[in-house]
């Protein structure tokens, strides 16, 4: 039962600090979840970041999914986790849409929202970099992937679906 709470409280604190989305909550996801709580290992981590990037709907909700899941063993963890990283959200929206169109013209409102970006920024590079770690470091093999998807998507304009099936099927035949 202290699973759940700790479970709730985790992904709350990630809801309410999450600004910037799913990749500016990793780096504050793998920090709970993984060297604090211990709930998976860094691998594991990795895994669910893949598993979420590829699967419908925002990487921050995907992963809280899988790591209730994973942390608990069944849908309970899943469904708390979940709802926990949302309803911050929700409530936050809710808030602002009610106050924004009053002080939208604020200059103290629309400061703050310029201070937000480059921190959401730094955010989603800082997520990138952790994932960068001793187990998962990227070799030159995943580089030549990735400057073939870049290259492709940049000069050919291929649709993202297709570049991911693309990257998929190039690192199959080279790891495999």
């Amino acid at each position: 039962m202290m699973i759940y709470w700790q479970l709730f409280c985790v992904y709350t604190k990630i809801g309410i600090f999450g600004f910037g989305g799913g990749y500016a909550m990793l780096s504050l996801i793998q920090h709970e979840v993984v060297e604090k709580h211990q709930w998976l290992t860094s691998q594991q981590f990795t895994d669910i970041v893949a598993i979420s990037q590829m699967t419908p709907g925002p990487i921050g909700i995907n992963s809280a999914t899988y790591i209730g899941y994973t942390a608990t063993g069944n849908i309970w963890g899943s469904t708390i986790a979940t709802f926990a990283v949302c309803f911050p959200s929700f409530l936050l929206v809710l808030l602002i849409s009610y106050f924004y169109e009053k002080f939208k013209t604020n200059k103290y409102v629309a400061a703050a929202f310029s201070g937000l970006r480059p921190m959401t920024v730094g955010l989603i590079a800082a997520a990138g970099l952790m994932l960068m770690n001793e187990e998962n470091f990227i070799d030159y093999k995943s580089v030549i992937i990735f400057a073939g998807s870049f290259f492709l998507s940049w000069k050919y304009r291929i649709h993202p679906i297709l570049m991911i099936c693309i990257a998929g099927s190039a690192g199959l035949i080279i790891y495999w």
